[in-house]
């Protein structure tokens, strides 16, 4: 049986899915590998399935980019607030 590994850091598990994609694994193993040594709730079948998927389109880094999409809570009124 596995030893469950205790905190695992998001570009471990999204290591761990790259490795395990470059080898063929179908997602379902991934994520069923996954459950197994890291938790059960670690990550959705789906998450893992969306990081197979940018893995296969080219996506190479397992850490978080620059979240474009992502509005600033910070506006002039909250900035004068602070001054």
């Amino acid at each position: 049986m596995s030893q469950s590994t205790e905190n695992p850091t998001d570009c471990e598990i999204r290591s761990v899915i790259r490795f395990l994609n470059a080898k063929c694994v179908k997602a379902a193993e991934i994520h069923w590998q996954i459950s197994e040594v890291y938790e059960e709730n670690i990550m959705s079948e789906g998450m893992v399935r969306k990081w197979v998927t940018d893995f296969k389109d080219g996506r190479t880094h397992v850490r978080d980019g620059e979240r474009r999409w992502r509005l600033s809570v910070i506006t002039e009124d909250l900035l004068q607030k602070v001054d």
